[in-house]
């Protein structure tokens, strides 16, 4: 029998539920128990698997890691949480994966810190494909420093601030914050859409979220990745980075066996 990666989850609001359901389905993992901020250290389990949910508080983590213990730590909860269970992960070496988009200073340095001692994953969007859609987009900026450069996000209608993930598409491509459009329209999830304008022709990068397991699915290639990678701290970008560069034949030189 092949080991699994055997995972705690932390969070269980709407993501964490898909998060969860990724998670479980996949035979890379076995999803050991869910973690909720609840008082009382309530103990319930998941809809359809006997994968058990504890609700837990700062000072019930210890006993929930003793008495239940994994190789690695999925969080989709709140910026606190890492604090509450933080020196746990440094301590017994488990591997993290935050998707946390709210870390204030502090709370990254923290965070960063516990690379020190394990494997650490951070990024506040971790689904695949808007991180592939960032990769191509710095390339083709940095290939052609000189197109136009417009970032459309499209949500839905009770979404009322501008797209942290576009804020984040427009930082790592060095745009301004007005070269960002917003539409609010009913029926749509969420769509950004990096676009350049060449001389003659224009090239758009669209990615559309449909589902929240999306989530789920980049959860489950960070970990996968994690597993062979070095004690550090990683962006969601560096793992697919390695991940392209792995496939990537060995470049040539110019002319050579010519």
């Amino acid at each position: 029998m092949s080991f699994k990666t055997r995972i705690g989850l932390i969070g269980y609001g709407k993501t964490g539920k898909a998060v969860a359901n990724v998670l479980n389905a996949d035979p890379r993992f076995e999803l050991c128990w869910i973690a909720r901020r609840t008082a009382g250290g309530s103990v319930k389990t998941h809809p359809d698997t006997a994968i058990p949910i504890f609700g837990v508080d700062r000072q019930s983590f210890e006993m929930l890691f003793a008495r239940h213990p994994v190789d690695a730590v999925v969080d989709f909860s709140s910026p606190e949480a890492v604090h509450a269970y933080g020196e746990i992960v440094r301590k017994r070496k488990i591997m993290l994966v935050s998707a946390i988009s709210a870390y204030s200073k502090n709370d990254m340095a923290y965070v960063r810190s516990l690379g020190n001692n394990t494997r650490v994953m951070c990024s506040p969007n971790i689904t695949l494909g808007i991180n592939f859609l960032m990769t191509a987009a710095n390339l083709l900026r940095k290939i052609a420093p000189f197109a136009d450069v417009e970032i459309l996000e499209q949500h839905f209608k009770e979404k009322p601030e501008v797209s942290g993930t576009a804020l984040k598409i427009a930082e790592k491509l060095g745009l301004a914050d007005d070269q960002i459009t917003s539409l609010r329209l009913g029926g749509i999830i969420g769509e950004h859409e990096v676009i350049f304008g060449f001389p003659h022709q224009t090239v758009r990068l669209v990615h559309s979220s449909i589902r929240r397991e999306a989530f789920g699915t980049g959860a489950a290639f960070a970990l996968a990745q994690l597993e062979n990678c070095a004690i550090g701290f990683y962006t969601f970008e560096d793992l697919l980075l390695q991940a392209v560069n792995s496939e990537l034949p060995r470049p040539n030189v110019l002319g050579a066996g010519n």
